[in-house]
């Protein structure tokens, strides 16, 4: 989820240029690049000319707020066409003193991306005596000095490769499965009632009875068609037995996959859960997943397009009130999940070995395991190959560069995400790098069965290793950022690629909140007698909840700046908030299963939670999708405000939730329903 964080603006982009007195500008280039400037200094130029010439990018105001990049006009580039050439959008990266930044220009399309380097090299992009990318003035930098970083122009063509082209095709065949299968049911369906209508038509004419139930020859009623039928079973004659669908393996596979079916209980109201109990786990779901969609809302502007990211970064760390919006502690709402995943997976186990007449063998673990994987990697697959397409597919605006990195990681390490170890790479080569949840979930997830086995084996054995687990994952946070000086606070770790790439995806530094998750599951499931007695009891848990609370969020704020050497309070604060953060929802839930969460239960409880639980597994996988095409196709950096930031949030909250119900009917839930073996 904050993985994306790590995809700074210019960074694995600075390469040292050796040897470039040995290159030189392409003959065509040089032509049209000379054509394209005589032309912009004449009296009256040439409407291309000036078309390119304004495509230049230019420096803007509030440069001290955080607006350093020069984007330029790209579309407008690509529409200034001239004599012998058209144009093409590039991109500068520059750096001056500790300022990087990027400058949009706009040289004709015979250049390729060594021409253009050698064109700023060699100072030959000027209007006149005055060059077309000037540096940042001496009052808001005090080096003049321009470094080039690197080079890139944008392809005005779509040229998707073997990989692109494989990708699309397979999230074709996972989307025409289920619309053929939806086809297939609804004309086998209409034939068959097409047949019992004519079977019953029949019987009403050789007995006398309508279809209403009445009979012809004295009115007196029969009852309804259902009556009839039954009676009919009565007898024994072949013809007036109903007609029955075959129930082949073929039939099941189109009904697992048809709408008709999957469908079907999307929108409703009840749920599994709520008929087991943990009726607030709906409510508790659905509100950390809009905690983590705000958060990314928020977040993946403010990596390289905000034009007043200083102000930003300046406002959200002096408020808590900004906590929603990735300020604060880094997405609590990860734990939540975690604890949620640990409490359903021991929940879930442990009916399955009392199904099993109270046996656990490798069989029914092999099995556990399997619905683990048939309920995350159909959509998981899916949504991986779309974002490959979709990346090489679009035409990206200035604000490529990071999406482009995770194309390349995703057609290099794909297979990472199809083995759910994605989270174990470096953090520069994961594919979808919001789906490292997936693989860290699914490896917590591989715990339960040992530690359900020890809990059955020896209670004694069981609390020691328990223990263990918990002392190891709490000491694994706090030493790794004492030994790396890492940030607790949101807004630093964008320039603590460290804080990802050693602490944040790892399952030895998060399984903590999954561990009390399945010590939460195995209470609940396995208690014989409510915890809570008394009232006082209730009081007293609830203060001691929201003050935890409220602690683990406000010392973030009074830790927030990155330590500049090994830091005892950063470590204690870093290896205990997030057990503490999954305690404190602990509580919760155990106060709304024994009676003592009043109105906190009754909102978590709403039936409006349960459609969107539903579906929060394709909204989670789905929603930084829009977030991407949205900013990677803006022409201009945003403005932070906290009206705009709103908007944006509401705009991919409604398109995640419409996109996901189809996903959800179309990729997810056909596989849920699959069974891969007759009983």
């Amino acid at each position: 989820m904050a993985l994306a964080v790590t995809f700074l603006l210019f960074a694995g982009c600075s390469a040292a240029m050796e040897n470039t007195q040995v290159l030189t500008v392409s003959q065509r280039c040089t032509e049209d690049t000379n054509t394209f400037l005589w032309e912009i200094i004449q009296d009256r130029p040439k409407e291309y000319a000036v078309l390119m010439y304004d495509a230049f990018g230019k420096m803007g105001s509030n440069v001290e707020g955080g607006n350093v990049n020069q984007p330029g006009l790209l579309q407008q580039c690509c529409s200034a066409h001239g004599p012998t050439f058209s144009g093409q959008y590039c991109q500068v990266f520059l750096r001056q003193e500790t300022v990087q930044y990027f400058v949009g220009i706009c040289v004709p399309d015979s250049c390729g991306e060594d021409d253009v380097q050698m064109l700023v090299l060699y100072g030959r992009l000027q209007f006149g005596q005055i060059s077309l990318i000037p540096p940042l003035p001496p009052i808001l930098v005090n080096q003049s000095t321009q470094e080039m970083i690197m080079t890139h122009c944008l392809s005005n063509s779509i040229a998707p490769d073997a990989s692109d082209v494989t990708c699309l095709f397979v999230c074709c065949i996972m989307v025409a499965i289920p619309l053929a299968a939806t086809l297939f049911t609804a004309i086998i369906r209409w034939q068959r009632n097409r047949e019992v209508s004519h079977t019953e038509e029949s019987y009403c004419l050789n007995t006398g009875i309508n279809l209403y139930g009445t009979l012809k020859t004295n009115g007196s009623y029969r009852g309804d068609i259902h009556s009839s039928t039954s009676a009919r079973n009565t007898n024994n004659s072949p013809q007036d037995k109903p007609l029955c669908f075959p129930r082949s393996r073929m039939y099941q596979c189109l009904q697992a996959f048809s709408l008709q079916t999957t469908s079907q209980g999307v929108f409703s109201t009840s749920s599994s859960i709520t008929r087991g109990g943990y009726a607030s786990l709906n409510g508790i779901r659905v509100l950390s997943l809009l905690w983590i969609i705000c958060g990314h809302s928020a977040q993946f502007p403010v990596i390289n397009n905000l034009d007043n990211y200083k102000d930003w970064k300046k406002t959200v760390e002096s408020s808590p009130m900004h906590v929603l919006t990735i300020s604060g502690p880094v997405y609590l709402a990860v734990d939540t999940f975690l604890l949620l995943g640990g409490l359903l997976s021991a929940r879930s186990l442990l009916g399955s070995i009392d199904r099993a007449e109270d046996k656990l063998r490798p069989s029914l673990v092999a099995n556990y395991l399997f619905r683990r994987i048939k309920r995350i990697q159909p959509l998981h697959l899916f949504v991986m190959c779309l974002t490959i397409a979709l990346i090489s597919l679009v035409q990206w605006g200035p604000y490529w560069f990071p999406f482009m990195d995770t194309l390349m990681d995703c057609k290099t390490y794909w297979w990472a995400n199809l083995l759910l170890i994605s989270n174990l790479l470096p953090v520069q080569d994961i594919c979808t790098p919001w789906t490292w949840y997936l693989s860290l979930d699914f490896q917590c997830y591989t715990t339960t069965p040992l530690l359900i086995y020890f809990y059955r084996l020896n209670r004694g054995v069981f609390v020691v290793v328990t223990g263990s687990l918990l002392l190891m994952t709490t000491v694994a946070g706090a030493v790794i950022t004492a030994l790396l000086q890492l940030p607790v606070f949101q807004p630093s770790t964008l320039t603590s690629e460290n804080y990802v790439l050693y602490y944040y995806v790892k399952p030895y530094t998060r399984y903590g909140p999954f561990l009390i998750g399945i010590l939460t599951g195995i209470y609940l499931t396995t208690k014989k007698d409510n915890l809570l007695k008394q009232k006082w009891q209730a009081a007293l848990g609830w203060f001691c909840c929201l003050s935890l609370m409220a602690v683990v969020i406000g010392l973030a704020y009074i830790l927030w700046e990155t330590p500049a050497y090994p830091s005892v309070p950063h470590a204690l604060y870093q290896g205990l908030h997030r057990p503490l953060w999954a305690l404190a929802v602990t509580w919760i839930i155990l106060a709304c299963e024994e009676g003592y969460g009043g109105f906190i239960k009754t909102l978590l409880s709403f039936e409006f939670w349960i459609p969107l639980s539903n579906i929060s597994f394709a909204c989670y996988l789905t929603h930084p999708v829009f977030i991407i095409l949205y900013i990677g196709l803006q022409q201009t950096p945003i403005h932070y405000s906290n009206i705009n930031f709103m908007y944006l949030f509401l705009g991919n909250l409604v398109l995640t939730l419409v996109v996901s119900y189809v996903l959800t009917v179309l990729v997810e839930k056909p596989y849920l329903l699959l069974k891969w073996r007759s009983k």
